[in-house]
């Protein structure tokens, strides 16, 4: 008899577990600043939802396929760069949004708005790819891509592996040094860029490889994203960042609702979520994330090494990232010709 009564209590706690077991949000994201992201956005949202967050780590290739390899099952959000996320949406991975439920993307820039369209998710944050050189190793001013070409940079320059983020920013770069549109044009392009092959020592496929590079003293410029520049000052003080004359390119961070997610609504709050004012402010403040809420007000202080301002975004050269993934294949197979030589 009290084996029974014992086994019974047993059966009902576990049913008042699963009854009172909060709700999960499972979020693809990347591994980088996960306290932080604790801290300011994702603790936030649990304790006004009730709701608790799981995340998915890794870069965009590795989660992007496993999230095809999984049909989308078992993710309810995910972060990813413009060319994956344009990937996934032709993969028919990525929900079509209500977007009644994101009234805060009224307030971001109109580029994050709707990058893919209005049928999906919006870009959270607006970073550039730019040119960081080391003053005290280079005296003659770096102030245009072209100066990439040049012969006092020889063995001196790191540029971004062609599948990073910023990657065929470089090829794109390589055909307007000599005035051709690289996707028209490509053989011009990557012959330019095997011009300037004697000026790269490396590249690099993470951001803190380029740190190191930096810090250990082995280049005195490289290409990067913006988000890159505070770790290389703080290694390297004589380090500047550049705005090349041209424009940089935009890169931007989008968020988006799995296809078939059982939590739609929920994942849809939390894209409004992270749009708001308070939380865009918050990360940029930890040096997260640049604001894209056009409400978000920095000092000259609180904005360094943040993509800020309308002014600065405006002057962004853009990326046809269908046109990039639609030459991916080829774009990789002519760099590797040249780079891994």
């Amino acid at each position: 008899m009290k084996k029974s009564v014992v086994f019974m209590l047993l059966i009902l706690l576990s049913f008042n577990g699963v009854i009172f077991a909060k709700e999960k949000l499972v979020i693809s994201t990347w591994g980088y600043n996960g306290d932080k992201l604790k801290k300011y956005v994702y603790a936030p949202f649990e304790e006004k939802y009730d709701v608790e967050i799981v995340i998915e780590s890794g870069n965009n290739a590795a989660r992007l396929n496993k999230l095809k390899l999984r049909k989308g099952k078992g993710t309810d959000l995910i972060y990813l760069v413009e060319s994956y996320t344009k990937d996934a949406i032709e993969a028919g991975l990525i929900a079509k949004i209500d977007r009644s439920n994101l009234p805060n993307v009224s307030q971001i820039y109109q580029l994050a708005r709707a990058p893919f369209g209005n049928d999906y998710g919006p870009a959270y944050t607006v970073m550039r790819a730019g040119i960081i050189y080391d003053t005290a190793q280079i005296s003659d001013p770096i102030t245009s891509w072209n100066d990439l070409w040049r012969s006092n940079l020889a063995g001196k320059i790191s540029i971004p592996n062609i599948t990073t983020s910023a990657g065929p920013t470089i090829v794109l770069t390589a055909g307007r040094h000599v005035n051709v549109n690289a996707f028209n044009k490509p053989d011009l392009a990557f012959k330019s860029l095997r011009q300037m092959k004697n000026n790269v020592l490396k590249t690099y496929n993470r951001s803190s490889n380029l740190a190191n590079m930096f810090a250990q003293g082995e280049i005195s410029a490289g290409v990067a994203l913006n988000f890159v520049f505070s770790r290389v000052k703080k290694a390297v003080p004589s380090a500047v960042w550049v705005d090349p004359v041209e424009g940089s390119y935009a890169s931007l961070n989008t968020i988006n609702v799995v296809k078939g997610s059982p939590n739609k609504e929920l994942a849809e709050k939390f894209i409004n979520h992270i749009l708001s004012e308070k939380i865009q402010r918050d990360i940029a403040l930890a040096g997260v994330d640049s604001p894209v809420n056009v409400n978000v007000k920095l000092s000259a202080k609180e904005a360094e090494g943040l993509t800020y301002g309308k002014d600065l975004i405006a002057s962004f050269q853009d990326v046809d990232w269908g046109s990039v993934n639609s030459n991916k294949k080829v774009w990789i197979e002519n760099w590797n010709e040249i780079f891994s030589n």
